[in-house]
Protein backbone atom coordinates (compact mmCIF):
# COMPACT_ATOMS: atom_id res chain seq x y z
CA UNK A 1 0.00 0.00 0.00
CA UNK A 2 1.40 3.66 -1.07
CA UNK A 3 1.96 5.91 2.13
CA UNK A 4 0.13 8.70 2.04
CA UNK A 5 2.30 11.95 2.48
CA UNK A 6 2.16 14.15 5.79
CA UNK A 7 -0.27 17.20 4.75
CA UNK A 8 1.17 20.33 6.25
CA UNK A 9 -1.43 21.95 8.72
CA UNK A 10 -0.74 25.38 8.76
CA UNK A 11 -2.26 28.42 10.42
CA UNK A 12 -2.43 32.26 9.83
CA UNK A 13 -4.63 34.93 10.20
CA UNK A 14 -7.20 36.20 7.39
CA UNK A 15 -5.45 38.85 6.47
CA UNK A 16 -3.56 40.49 3.73
CA UNK A 17 0.03 39.55 4.88
CA UNK A 18 -1.06 35.96 4.18
CA UNK A 19 -1.69 36.53 0.82
CA UNK A 20 1.97 35.06 -0.83
CA UNK A 21 0.80 31.64 1.59
CA UNK A 22 -2.88 31.72 -0.67
CA UNK A 23 -0.79 32.27 -4.11
CA UNK A 24 1.64 29.45 -3.29
CA UNK A 25 -0.95 26.97 -2.99
CA UNK A 26 -3.43 28.31 -5.46
CA UNK A 27 -0.31 27.99 -7.99
CA UNK A 28 0.91 24.47 -7.20
CA UNK A 29 4.22 25.44 -5.85
CA UNK A 30 4.09 23.53 -2.51
CA UNK A 31 2.63 20.31 -4.72
CA UNK A 32 5.81 21.10 -6.90
CA UNK A 33 8.41 20.71 -4.15
CA UNK A 34 6.39 17.53 -3.33
CA UNK A 35 4.75 19.01 -0.48
CA UNK A 36 0.92 18.78 0.62
CA UNK A 37 -0.43 21.47 2.85
CA UNK A 38 -3.51 22.21 4.24
CA UNK A 39 -4.01 26.21 5.52
CA UNK A 40 -6.53 27.23 8.50
CA UNK A 41 -7.77 30.21 9.27
CA UNK A 42 -7.71 31.59 12.82
CA UNK A 43 -10.26 34.64 13.17
CA UNK A 44 -8.85 34.68 16.97
CA UNK A 45 -5.03 35.74 15.64
CA UNK A 46 -1.90 34.66 17.59
CA UNK A 47 -3.66 34.28 20.98
CA UNK A 48 -5.95 31.35 19.16
CA UNK A 49 -2.78 30.42 17.38
CA UNK A 50 -0.19 29.72 20.09
CA UNK A 51 -2.83 27.26 21.75
CA UNK A 52 -3.42 25.44 17.91
CA UNK A 53 0.45 24.86 18.24
CA UNK A 54 -0.05 23.77 22.00
CA UNK A 55 -3.23 21.52 21.29
CA UNK A 56 -1.20 20.20 18.08
CA UNK A 57 -3.46 21.38 15.89
CA UNK A 58 -1.01 23.02 13.27
CA UNK A 59 2.20 22.37 12.57
CA UNK A 60 3.21 25.47 11.52
CA UNK A 61 1.63 29.22 11.93
CA UNK A 62 2.13 32.88 11.13
CA UNK A 63 1.99 34.97 14.63
CA UNK A 64 2.70 37.97 15.70
CA UNK A 65 6.65 38.00 16.82
CA UNK A 66 5.71 39.72 20.93
CA UNK A 67 3.02 37.18 21.16
CA UNK A 68 4.52 34.09 20.25
CA UNK A 69 7.91 34.85 22.06
CA UNK A 70 5.34 35.17 25.01
CA UNK A 71 3.92 32.09 24.62
CA UNK A 72 7.28 30.03 24.18
CA UNK A 73 8.63 31.19 27.31
CA UNK A 74 5.30 30.31 29.17
CA UNK A 75 6.27 26.66 28.07
CA UNK A 76 4.38 26.62 24.11
CA UNK A 77 6.42 23.57 22.60
CA UNK A 78 7.39 25.26 19.55
CA UNK A 79 10.49 26.84 17.51
CA UNK A 80 10.63 30.36 15.70
CA UNK A 81 11.99 28.87 12.32
CA UNK A 82 11.50 32.06 10.14
CA UNK A 83 10.80 35.75 10.19
CA UNK A 84 8.20 36.65 7.97
CA UNK A 85 7.23 39.84 7.76
CA UNK A 86 10.29 42.45 8.37
CA UNK A 87 8.84 45.19 9.08
CA UNK A 88 7.01 46.95 12.20
CA UNK A 89 2.98 46.59 12.17
CA UNK A 90 0.93 49.50 12.55
CA UNK A 91 -1.83 49.16 14.72
CA UNK A 92 -4.99 51.66 14.53
CA UNK A 93 -6.20 52.86 17.94
CA UNK A 94 -9.87 52.52 17.27
CA UNK A 95 -13.05 54.11 19.34
CA UNK A 96 -16.72 53.38 18.34
CA UNK A 97 -18.11 56.10 16.20
CA UNK A 98 -20.85 57.01 18.01
CA UNK A 99 -19.31 56.58 21.45
CA UNK A 100 -18.04 58.98 24.58
CA UNK A 101 -14.45 58.72 23.73
CA UNK A 102 -13.09 61.47 21.73
CA UNK A 103 -9.55 61.68 22.02
CA UNK A 104 -6.43 58.98 22.40
CA UNK A 105 -5.74 60.91 25.67
CA UNK A 106 -9.03 59.87 26.94
CA UNK A 107 -8.21 56.46 26.70
CA UNK A 108 -6.02 56.04 29.82
CA UNK A 109 -6.72 53.06 32.18
CA UNK A 110 -10.45 52.44 29.59
CA UNK A 111 -11.35 49.06 28.56
CA UNK A 112 -9.61 47.79 25.73
CA UNK A 113 -11.00 44.75 23.68
CA UNK A 114 -8.95 42.09 22.98
CA UNK A 115 -9.03 38.85 21.40
CA UNK A 116 -8.01 36.76 24.56
CA UNK A 117 -4.94 37.18 26.72
CA UNK A 118 -1.62 36.72 25.01
CA UNK A 119 -3.07 37.83 21.77
CA UNK A 120 -1.74 40.81 19.94
CA UNK A 121 -4.80 43.06 20.58
CA UNK A 122 -3.81 42.42 24.22
CA UNK A 123 0.26 42.84 24.46
CA UNK A 124 0.20 45.51 22.37
CA UNK A 125 -2.71 47.23 24.68
CA UNK A 126 0.76 47.53 26.99
CA UNK A 127 2.81 48.84 24.41
CA UNK A 128 0.24 51.72 23.93
CA UNK A 129 0.57 52.27 27.64
CA UNK A 130 4.09 52.45 27.36
CA UNK A 131 4.37 55.40 24.23
CA UNK A 132 1.74 57.22 26.24
CA UNK A 133 3.34 57.04 29.74
CA UNK A 134 0.28 55.75 31.41
CA UNK A 135 0.93 52.60 34.39
CA UNK A 136 -0.12 49.37 32.05
CA UNK A 137 -1.38 47.78 35.32
CA UNK A 138 -4.57 50.30 35.25
CA UNK A 139 -5.71 48.97 32.23
CA UNK A 140 -8.75 46.66 31.55
CA UNK A 141 -9.61 43.71 29.28
CA UNK A 142 -12.84 42.33 27.75
CA UNK A 143 -12.12 39.26 25.63
CA UNK A 144 -14.20 39.33 22.52
CA UNK A 145 -12.60 36.29 20.45
CA UNK A 146 -11.91 38.21 17.31
CA UNK A 147 -12.74 41.39 15.08
CA UNK A 148 -16.43 40.27 15.26
CA UNK A 149 -16.58 40.22 18.75
CA UNK A 150 -14.59 43.53 19.04
CA UNK A 151 -17.40 45.12 17.07
CA UNK A 152 -20.09 44.15 18.70
CA UNK A 153 -18.28 45.21 21.98
CA UNK A 154 -17.83 48.50 20.57
CA UNK A 155 -21.03 48.85 19.74
CA UNK A 156 -23.06 47.65 22.66
CA UNK A 157 -20.63 50.13 25.20
CA UNK A 158 -19.19 46.91 26.76
CA UNK A 159 -15.68 48.10 25.77
CA UNK A 160 -13.74 51.31 25.10
CA UNK A 161 -11.22 51.08 22.56
CA UNK A 162 -9.54 48.49 20.04
CA UNK A 163 -5.90 48.06 18.80
CA UNK A 164 -6.07 46.45 15.36
CA UNK A 165 -4.32 46.83 12.19
CA UNK A 166 -4.55 49.49 10.51
CA UNK A 167 -5.30 48.73 7.17
CA UNK A 168 -7.33 45.74 7.90
CA UNK A 169 -10.03 47.86 9.80
CA UNK A 170 -9.63 50.96 7.34
CA UNK A 171 -13.30 49.74 5.58
CA UNK A 172 -14.96 50.26 9.03
CA UNK A 173 -12.91 53.81 9.89
CA UNK A 174 -14.33 54.61 6.31
CA UNK A 175 -18.10 53.48 6.80
CA UNK A 176 -18.19 55.16 10.18
CA UNK A 177 -18.43 52.04 12.80
CA UNK A 178 -14.81 53.30 14.08
CA UNK A 179 -12.87 56.36 14.42
CA UNK A 180 -9.38 55.59 14.61
CA UNK A 181 -7.87 58.35 17.51
CA UNK A 182 -4.35 57.21 17.41
CA UNK A 183 -1.70 54.97 15.22
CA UNK A 184 0.90 52.65 17.49
CA UNK A 185 4.14 51.03 15.76
CA UNK A 186 5.46 47.67 16.87
CA UNK A 187 8.84 48.49 18.09
CA UNK A 188 10.48 45.30 16.16
CA UNK A 189 9.45 43.23 12.75
CA UNK A 190 6.13 41.78 13.24
CA UNK A 191 5.24 38.42 11.74
CA UNK A 192 7.10 35.18 12.50
CA UNK A 193 7.05 31.50 11.14
CA UNK A 194 6.50 29.34 14.02
CA UNK A 195 6.59 25.31 13.86
CA UNK A 196 5.52 22.94 16.40
CA UNK A 197 8.87 20.89 18.04
CA UNK A 198 7.74 17.80 17.04
CA UNK A 199 7.03 18.76 13.28
CA UNK A 200 10.56 20.30 13.46
CA UNK A 201 12.00 16.88 14.56
CA UNK A 202 10.22 14.63 12.43
CA UNK A 203 9.78 16.35 9.23
CA UNK A 204 12.67 18.95 9.04
CA UNK A 205 13.80 18.32 5.30
CA UNK A 206 10.05 19.51 4.62
CA UNK A 207 10.08 22.16 6.65
CA UNK A 208 13.49 23.73 5.00
CA UNK A 209 11.49 22.82 2.19
CA UNK A 210 8.49 24.97 3.19
CA UNK A 211 10.33 27.70 3.57
CA UNK A 212 12.16 28.01 0.22
CA UNK A 213 8.94 28.36 -1.23
CA UNK A 214 7.59 31.01 0.96
CA UNK A 215 10.75 33.04 0.95
CA UNK A 216 10.72 32.63 -3.11
CA UNK A 217 6.98 33.33 -3.24
CA UNK A 218 7.12 36.62 -1.03
CA UNK A 219 9.82 37.92 -3.13
CA UNK A 220 7.45 37.03 -6.11
CA UNK A 221 4.97 38.90 -4.60
CA UNK A 222 6.99 41.82 -3.41
CA UNK A 223 8.05 42.32 -7.33
CA UNK A 224 4.24 41.46 -8.52
CA UNK A 225 3.11 44.66 -10.59
CA UNK A 226 -0.41 42.91 -10.20
CA UNK A 227 -0.13 42.79 -5.74
CA UNK A 228 -2.07 45.84 -5.36
CA UNK A 229 -5.13 44.64 -7.10
CA UNK A 230 -4.89 41.53 -5.82
CA UNK A 231 -5.23 42.54 -2.66
CA UNK A 232 -7.91 45.07 -2.76
CA UNK A 233 -9.82 42.91 -4.60
CA UNK A 234 -9.38 39.79 -2.07
CA UNK A 235 -9.82 41.94 0.99
CA UNK A 236 -12.33 44.12 0.14
CA UNK A 237 -9.68 47.59 0.39
CA UNK A 238 -9.15 50.62 -1.74
CA UNK A 239 -6.36 50.73 -4.17
CA UNK A 240 -4.73 53.73 -2.51
CA UNK A 241 -4.49 52.04 1.07
CA UNK A 242 -3.30 49.12 -0.27
CA UNK A 243 -0.56 51.11 -1.88
CA UNK A 244 0.06 52.85 0.97
CA UNK A 245 0.46 49.66 3.13
CA UNK A 246 1.97 47.81 0.49
CA UNK A 247 5.08 50.63 0.73
CA UNK A 248 5.49 50.26 4.03
CA UNK A 249 5.64 46.19 4.09
CA UNK A 250 8.45 43.90 3.78
CA UNK A 251 9.05 40.55 3.64
CA UNK A 252 11.56 37.95 4.62
CA UNK A 253 12.95 35.92 1.49
CA UNK A 254 16.15 34.62 3.50
CA UNK A 255 16.70 32.44 7.30
CA UNK A 256 18.65 35.37 8.67
CA UNK A 257 16.82 37.04 11.85
CA UNK A 258 18.18 39.63 13.98
CA UNK A 259 19.06 38.65 17.11
CA UNK A 260 18.58 42.01 19.26
CA UNK A 261 14.93 41.74 17.88
CA UNK A 262 14.09 39.33 20.47
CA UNK A 263 16.21 40.77 22.75
CA UNK A 264 13.97 44.01 22.09
CA UNK A 265 10.54 42.39 22.27
CA UNK A 266 11.69 40.55 25.63
CA UNK A 267 12.53 43.58 27.21
CA UNK A 268 8.61 45.39 26.62
CA UNK A 269 7.63 42.03 27.85
CA UNK A 270 9.43 42.30 30.76
CA UNK A 271 8.56 45.46 31.41
CA UNK A 272 5.05 45.22 31.19
CA UNK A 273 5.15 41.65 33.29
CA UNK A 274 4.24 39.49 30.74
CA UNK A 275 7.03 37.31 30.85
CA UNK A 276 9.15 37.45 34.34
CA UNK A 277 12.88 38.02 32.76
CA UNK A 278 14.02 37.69 29.01
CA UNK A 279 15.55 33.94 27.80
CA UNK A 280 18.77 33.69 25.63
CA UNK A 281 16.94 34.25 21.68
CA UNK A 282 18.44 31.20 20.94
CA UNK A 283 16.10 29.25 23.23
CA UNK A 284 12.94 30.95 21.11
CA UNK A 285 14.57 29.32 17.41
CA UNK A 286 15.33 26.20 16.00
CA UNK A 287 18.59 26.03 14.95
CA UNK A 288 18.35 26.28 11.02
CA UNK A 289 17.30 30.26 11.59
CA UNK A 290 20.61 31.95 11.50
CA UNK A 291 20.80 34.77 14.21
CA UNK A 292 22.50 37.52 13.40
CA UNK A 293 24.42 39.83 15.57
Amino acid sequence: MKKSRKVIRIGGVPEHFNLPWHLAIENGKFEQEGLKVSWREFPGGTGAMSKALRDDEVDIAILLTEGIVADIIKGNPSRIVGQYITSPLIWGVHVGADGPIKTEADLEGQRYAVSRMGSGSHLMSFVHALHKGWDPSKQQFVIVGGLEGSRSALAEGKADTLLWEKYTTKPLVDNGEFRRVAEVRTPWPCFVIVAHKKFIKNHLGKLEALLSVIHKECADFMDNEQAISLVAERYDQKPVDVRAWFRQTSWSTDHHFPGDVLEKVMEVLTEVKVIEKPVAPSRLCHRLLELAD
